[in-house]
């Protein structure tokens, strides 16, 4: 699996403790930016840097992760494009659902309302669980896809 990850200004931090843990834990990982701390900067560019890479890849197994202050904005910029299913998840519970019922190709995190430990632990819920391709999560899914 390879994590396409982007934050803004926000989330840079958030951003840099999440590369070097994902890389320890063996993760390949593409940073989509920003790649210097910009306080002026705008999340959108990195929500569509991080999710035309995710697409561009070619295979369903692969993730992002985007960062900024409340990750909604993130959430609602990578939500654009089709076949997109981001999840701002502020808890593990959230994540798990996000993965298990909606097949979350793209986890949102908030830097500002989350802290780091509860953000590492989300993540890791988020990347380990699986989809359960169950009927219903199925058919849903294939409603959103149909959506403009």
């Amino acid at each position: 699996m390879k994590i396409f990850i982007a934050s803004d200004h926000n989330g840079y931090e958030l951003k840099k403790n999440l590369l070097d843990y994902l890389r320890s834990k063996g993760y390949d990982l593409v940073d989509c930016g920003d790649q210097k701390l910009d306080n002026l900067d705008d999340f959108p560019k990195f929500a569509v840097n991080a999710v035309n890479e995710l697409l561009d890849s070619g295979d369903k197994n692969n993730k992002a992760i985007l960062i900024c202050g409340s990750g909604q904005g993130m959430c609602m910029a990578a939500n654009r494009f089709k076949g997109i299913r981001a999840s701002l998840c502020t808890s593990t519970e959230l994540a798990y659902d996000a993965r298990n019922d909606d097949d979350s190709n793209v986890l949102c995190l908030s830097a500002k309302e989350v802290a780091k430990d509860t953000n590492i632990n989300i993540v890791n819920v988020f990347l380990s669980t699986q989809f359960s391709a169950a009927p219903r999560f199925i058919r849903r899914i294939n409603q959103l896809d149909e959506i403009g």
